[in-house]
């Protein structure tokens, strides 16, 4: 007879062989009963909604929405697929949002369907689908994207709500600046009449500097015949113009982030003191404090280290090469990788501190920070020598938060217009806020990116003379909901708020 480890191995193998064709959303009739219920008893498989389960971590506490969330997308593609075939598409909102590269979960998702009666689906942690009947746009102003059937963008800027513009400005102003010309919208706009809505989005393009649209739309519809008053939808002009069509909605959208929340940083964040007149001072206190900044900032992460595990590393008694205890402690690892790293950013700052420009000497030193965080795993044979190669090659996520980190491809265009806005960034308290942020929500690694964030956050506080700050462990719940908030709900004040409290000097 099969030993339990060997039946549940059985099991394992049959739910390997589902992820490895790609399916995230499990239905009941590709396990069998048997393979089902073990999956389920053991945590490798979590029900969603009767018949439809995802894989999740046996480890994954009660209560822990982290599998859904990564899940959340692709397991909404595959159950509207199988309820509905190709009779389905999300709302013209919902594909701006789409288009303009935000893939955060939203609590409802509006579904469009020929086949329905107005359904609710109570989905996991808050979150639920809503089905209503309602008309299709053409086969031709539908376009898939990573398996979820929208609008394409000129089909969802005619067919969206007005209110959309007020309250999604960023996206809808993202969504906007991926249009080249006219003429596609012309064409919908000509053919169904719709003067109201031409003179809405002539005076959206004029809201982000594309001029030349908001012309061709008055001209062409004026001299179709038709009365067009323009009126911009948004509630604000734009914090940033778009002279010609922009390449990737993601890029604009952490451009517009950053320039809308810098004003809510100003005047969140306590002024900078200027810079140290003693640097030698300042950079003694900076290394009396990282006893402290290790511990908080490695148990923020999960890790159980103990302030005389790191004295012991730091004293240079850590020994990976005689020791198996210390080869093979995970914690130890991550402690020794912490005082390397530590070491590399306490050198970017003595650069800052004699005058090179903080956004620039992050971006040259922040991959030598990442390098030496993972070097010990590396030599403890954890790693691989290829994992310290650059930014991450598969998709990431953060535990509990709703927010969808952008995908490999777009993280190698994304990182380097992050570092060019902390570059142009001429107030201090701005670099140290948003350059957080905005790495984070990036989430360029696969792993240590919390820890070269607060590296990142103190380099930048160094540059506006800020003392070297700590967010404590106790805290750690507060930090998150403050981030999550910037991430999803686009309100920085929260997080700004946050880091001041612990800002003295």
């Amino acid at each position: 007879m099969a030993a339990p480890s060997e039946k549940l191995a059985e099991s394992l193998s049959v739910l390997k062989d589902l992820q490895d064709r790609g399916q995230v959303a499990i239905r009941s009739k590709e396990l069998t009963r048997t393979h089902r219920e073990r999956l389920l008893r053991n945590g490798f498989l979590k029900e969603v909604i009767k018949g439809w389960y995802i894989s999740c971590r046996p480890d994954e506490k009660a209560g822990d929405s982290t599998a859904w969330y990564a899940s959340f997308w692709p397991f909404c593609g595959s159950y509207l697929d199988s309820r509905f075939g190709d009779d389905w598409c999300l709302s013209p909102e919902q594909s701006l949002v789409l288009h303009a590269g935000n893939w955060t979960v939203p609590k409802q998702l509006l579904v469009r369907t020929k086949k329905s009666g107005n359904n609710l689906i109570t989905l996991p942690h808050g979150t639920s689908l809503l089905d209503i009947r309602a008309d299709l746009p053409p086969r031709g102003d539908r376009v898939k994207i990573q398996g979820l059937q929208v609008y394409t963008l000129p089909a969802a800027l005619i067919a969206c709500a007005p209110g959309v513009y007020r309250q999604n400005p960023t996206n809808m102003r993202a969504a906007l600046s991926l249009t080249g010309d006219a003429s596609d919208l012309l064409a919908r706009l000509l053919d169904g009449g719709h003067s109201t809505i031409a003179g809405r989005l002539a005076g959206a393009f004029r809201n982000i500097g594309r001029n030349n649209i908001a012309k061709d739309i008055l001209q062409t519809m004026k001299a179709a015949g038709y009365t067009v008053r323009e009126r911009d939808p948004f509630t604000a002009p734009s914090p940033m113009t778009f002279t010609k069509r922009e390449p990737s909605p993601y890029v604009s959208r952490i451009r517009l982030m950053w320039e809308t929340m810098r004003e809510p940083v100003l005047d969140n964040f306590p002024e900078p003191p200027g810079p140290p007149t003693d640097k030698a001072a300042y950079l003694k206190q900076v290394e009396d404090i990282y006893t402290s900044d290790a511990y908080h900032s490695l148990s923020i992460e999960g890790y159980q280290v103990s302030r005389a595990l790191i004295e012991r590393v730091k004293a240079g008694s850590w020994n990976p090469d005689d020791d198996d205890h210390d080869r093979n402690h995970r914690n130890a690892l991550a402690a020794r990788g912490y005082w390397q790293a530590f070491q590399a950013v306490k050198a970017s700052i003595e650069k800052i501190l004699g005058g090179e420009n903080p956004g620039l000497t992050a971006q040259n030193d922040h991959a030598t920070w990442y390098r030496e965080l993972f070097a010990p795993s590396v030599t403890a044979g954890i790693l691989k020598p290829s994992d310290l190669a650059g930014y991450r090659n598969g998709p990431v996520y953060i535990r509990k938060s709703m927010h969808v980190p952008p995908n490999k491809e777009t993280v190698r265009d994304l990182t380097p217009a992050f570092f060019e806005l902390l570059e142009e960034e001429t107030a201090a308290q701005v670099r140290v806020v948003l350059g957080h942020f905005i790495f984070v929500y990036i989430h360029p690694y696969m792993d240590g990116n919390g820890r070269i964030g607060r590296f990142l956050m103190n380099a930048m506080m160094a540059s506006g003379g800020y003392p070297w700050t700590v967010i404590p462990v106790e805290k750690r719940d507060d930090y998150m909901r403050a981030l999550e908030s910037a991430s999803v709900d686009q309100d920085i004040a929260p997080f700004t708020k946050f880091l001041t409290r612990f800002v003295s000097g």
